[in-house]
This record gives structure tokens, sequence and C-alpha cells, in this order.
């Protein structure tokens, strides 16, 4: 009955699911080589196709990646929160919207859009607040800063930065998201972020590093400058605690995690000498002739 399970040929629809979500979760840096994989697994490209624009375009808003529009020194970061309704994307920086090729990393048919009015004064403020913090603690770092409104304004930040590392066989991004709440007639304002961190080290191995961390705060409510320096600060404090936090556990897990994964004495409960080690080699050969 199992072996006829097994017999059963995969539907190419099934097929399409299995290669989105091999691609969906290839690690930072690798998404060409997951890719790669895939169609030589799959051997068939009709079905690929099928399997790869959502997949293309879920995995770059995931991952943040940045994206360079030709006529901009400015980076974009690609996520959720700079989706428009008919599938394109917002520069925030000039105020412009584009069509992005997920494969080739590509902006293309870039036109002027229309920045939410009422939300913009704050997200303007917290964007130029936000270039000299990310310029000071992120080597290659890359943000975007996003507005909206109903009867709150919303304003959220999106901030990436990597190393990619393929010669000595690893890859790292680093990925943080901060949305800010305004209620209309508040004084106070909430502020919930996710910061994640994801590392792959594939030499002699395969060992991936995923954390992350979420954080709720408030914030209280000034004018637009005001309010936008006291945000990165809150926002500088958190993000260099949990950047401490991590190292400091990977400091101390040789004398916690480590320890518990291997048995400290051997099965005879009593220590190697292992300076006479090989004197005890030699005797037990002896005995064998």
């Amino acid at each position: 009955m199992a072996s006829d399970s097994f017999d059963t040929p995969i539907s190419d629809e099934e097929k399409a699911n299995i290669a989105s979500n091999f691609i969906v979760h290839a690690p930072p840096g690798e998404f060409n080589e997951v890719l790669n994989d895939v169609r030589v697994l799959l051997q068939n490209d009709s079905i690929l196709k099928g399997a790869s624009a959502e997949s293309f375009a879920n995995y770059n808003m995931e991952q943040f990646l940045p994206v360079k529009l030709s006529d901009s020194d400015d980076m974009v970061v690609i996520s959720k929160h700079g989706l428009t309704e008919d599938g394109r994307f917002i520069d925030p920086f000039r105020g412009r919207s584009f069509k992005l090729d997920h494969l080739r990393k590509e902006a293309t048919e870039i036109e002027d859009y229309e920045m939410d009015s009422k939300a913009e004064p704050y997200r303007k403020a917290i964007q130029d607040a936000l270039r000299s913090y990310i310029k000071s603690y992120y080597p290659h770092g890359v943000f975007s800063v996003f507005g909206s409104s109903d009867s709150d304004i919303t304003v959220t930040i999106c901030i990436e930065d990597h190393q990619y590392q393929p010669k000595n066989y690893w890859n790292g991004r680093w990925k943080s998201e901060w949305t800010l709440t305004i209620p209309s007639g508040s004084n106070t304002a909430t502020l919930k972020g996710n910061m994640k961190v994801q590392v792959h080290y594939y030499e002699d191995g395969n060992v991936q590093l995923v954390t992350s961390k979420e954080h709720e705060d408030e914030l209280p409510i000034s004018n637009e400058r005001g309010t936008a320096d006291k945000l990165i600060k809150l926002i500088g404090k958190i993000e260099a605690n949990y950047q401490s936090s991590i190292s400091e556990n990977y400091n101390n897990m040789s004398d916690t995690t480590f320890k518990a994964l291997r048995r400290q004495l051997p099965i005879t409960r009593s220590k190697i000498d292992w300076n006479q080690i090989l004197s005890y080699k030699i005797g037990k050969e002896l005995k064998n002739a």
C-alpha cells in the first residue's frame, strides 16, 4: 500500500508548489543558486514559470530587496508597505512609482506618484532623521519610509543591510520593520517593531542562524521634527540592545548549549589522559599480536 503511494506521480501543480517553497526559503544572497537548482530538479521551465512570478515577488518583499532607480542616489526597499493596488512600488524619496522585474531586479516605467498628504509631514521628517542613523550604524544600510492615513496616521520604516561572502561560504542579512501609529487627537503614538537576522554558513556543512525579536512601545507626540528625533533615538536604543543580546548569547554558548550537546566524560566516567593516548593504542596492538 505504501509503495503505491510512492509510485503515484506528482501533479504539475504540486511540483509548482514545492518549487515555490524552495524559492521563497532561499537564504540571503543565494536566490539565483536556489532557482538554478530548482530548475535542474524540475526539468520543465513551463512549471517553473507558473510558480515563479508570485514566488519571486514574495521573496523580494520578504527579504526587503534594495533596488536602485537609474536617476536616483537613494536605493528603495521593496516591501509590501510600498506596494500599490496596481502592483507597482513606491519610491518615497522622490514621490514616484515604478514596475519591478522581480527576476532581474530592475525598476522600469517610472512615473509620478501622489504621496499621502496627511501622513507626509511626519513621514518626511522621519525619513530625514533616519538618514544619519543609517549612515552611522549600517555600513551598507538601505531604508525606506512609507506613510498612509485614514482617521490615524501610520508611518512604516523598513531597514535592510546585508553582507554576502560566497568566497568565504557565508551570507547574511539584517532587516527591521517599525510601524508608528499616531491616533487622531492623541498625544501618544504606538510603536511596533520586528528585527530579524538571518545568516547562512556552508563551508563543510550547512548551518543557518535565524533569529527575530518583536518590540512594542509608546512615544510622546510633539511636532513632526521632535517626534522624528525621539523615534529614531528609541529605535537606535532597541536595535543596539538586540544586537548586544545576540553577541552575548553566542559568547556564552560554549559554556551552556555546546556543553549540553556533548558528554563531558566518556562512558567509563573517567577522564582520558591525552598525553598517554598513543601508548594506550600501542599497548592494545601488542596485546592483539
